[in-house]
């Protein structure tokens, strides 16, 4: 133990590494203590996370994992797998088969090949929905994207092996059997981040490039005053967290009609009264004009649609990502629990609200990992406020981040309770 604690210490300092990646299998809360006890010896602020290693031993056995670190042994291939779950997770998840992840307690009762393209066209959606870089993404990634083959994908990542990165998704041309029809179909999905347009770095397909150059011009506005205007967007949702609120002045209002049936009655409650309102004051009209950015710019969308020659449904496509490109729907997503020390059922006690990650989902509960040795059953009585629960799974699902509070713990039986009504 004390070697395995010198070596991790070394690497380190080595690599000047900030956080490790601990994998849920075998032996996982041993080494999740040792972690934590050696995190306790060393000065650095270095962190750890707990990751779901589903799949990382079919990964680790696989032809591809054996043809990306030939020199690798499983062990040393299923930790990497686990590593890299953490810096990008899709990347690293689509290189396994779905059904390997553990999708339900009843997947082995189904029709396996109904369940098969099922989760294949789930996965699709998923990389679609998010994008992929064309510089980084792997073959295994590529492949998902729409009008992308397997044979495409190896291409793709062959000519840029070759060629060096791509700056421009009409590159995209030049790779061996990628045809205009090919190109159609899966230039939107591809992002190129510092390329030589800063439109290919978002959603917009490169047939909609004239048009959302006219959208600027009728608006006067540039590449460069948009990339302002995020930026200024970006500071303002920062600075907005944790401002007091201003002080509110009260304004006069009159109940002037008293002749409708909702009229009277509102008088008759509230009469010639006063009501808290906001100061409207030039600057606050301002920051509501430049928080709505380019769409609050555009007085009219239809006219405005036809004067492009685009549908009104891609002229807010454009618009959005004009205002945030790239964005990346995981962003709204909660964070993965960092750690620093480890829990024990005895320091438990309670009423204490923990945040925890959802490992399992039954018909009667869920299980969730709130960072001691045994996982806590929120039974499904517990799930929520708003009533009746007719499955768990209408409430959360596996991988969830929770809030949770301690209902009992049971240290006989190695059991804990806990509920999501807090």
């Amino acid at each position: 133990m004390d070697e395995a604690k010198r070596v991790v210490k070394k690497l380190i300092d080595q690599y000047d590494i900030s956080l490790i990646s601990v994998g849920n299998g075998t032996a996982s809360r041993e080494s999740e203590q040792i972690i934590a006890e050696m995190l306790k010896e060393i000065k650095k602020p270095v962190q750890y996370v707990i990751v779901n290693e589903a799949g990382a031993s079919v990964y680790s056995a696989s032809k591809l994992a054996t043809e990306e670190f030939p020199n690798f042994d499983v062990g040393q291939r299923s930790a990497t797998s686990i590593a890299r779950r953490i810096q990008d997770p899709l990347a690293e998840l689509v290189k396994i088969d779905p059904q390997s992840i553990g999708v339900g307690q009843y997947q082995h009762d189904m029709n396996q090949k109904k369940l098969s393209e099922t989760l294949t066209g789930v996965v699709e959606d998923c990389v679609n929905k998010v994008g992929v870089d064309l510089n980084t993404a792997s073959a295994s990634l590529l492949e998902y994207i729409s009008g992308i083959s397997k044979t495409i994908a190896k291409n793709i990542v062959t000519y840029r092996e070759e060629n060096g990165r791509f700056t421009n998704r009409k590159q995209l041309l030049k790779v061996a059997k990628l045809g205009p029809k090919a190109f159609e179909q899966c230039a939107g999905f591809m992002r190129i981040q510092g390329g030589d347009n800063p439109l290919d770095a978002t959603s917009v397909h490169p047939e909609s490039y004239e048009a959302a150059g006219q959208l600027l011009e009728k608006l006067d506005m540039t590449m460069e005053e948009v990339k302002k205007l995020q930026g200024d967007l970006a500071k303002a949702n920062t600075e907005k967290r944790g401002v007091a609120p201003k002080p509110k002045k009260k304004k006069e209002f009159v109940v002037r009609n008293t002749n409708s049936a909702f009229g009277a009655a509102f008088a008759k409650a509230f009469g010639d009264s006063q009501v808290e309102l906001a100061e409207d004051t030039p600057a606050s009209k301002e920051k509501k004009a430049g928080v709505k950015g380019i769409a609050g710019r555009i007085r009219d969308k239809k006219k405005m649609a036809q004067e492009l020659g685009i549908g009104e449904i891609t002229l807010e496509d454009i618009v959005k990502e004009l205002e945030k490109p790239a964005r990346d729907p995981r962003d709204e997503m909660p964070k993965p629990i960092l750690r620093t020390d480890v829990l024990d059922m005895k320091d438990l006690k309670e009423g204490m609200i923990l945040k925890g990650t959802v490992r399992n989902v039954i018909d009667f509960g869920a299980f969730v990992d709130i960072g001691v040795h045994q996982d806590g059953l929120v039974h499904i009585s517990q799930l929520s406020n708003k009533g009746f629960v007719k499955h768990p799974l209408d409430v959360v699902s596996v991988g969830d981040i929770v809030d949770v509070k301690v209902m009992s713990v049971d240290l006989k039986k190695q059991r804990i309770q806990l509920t999501m009504k807090l």
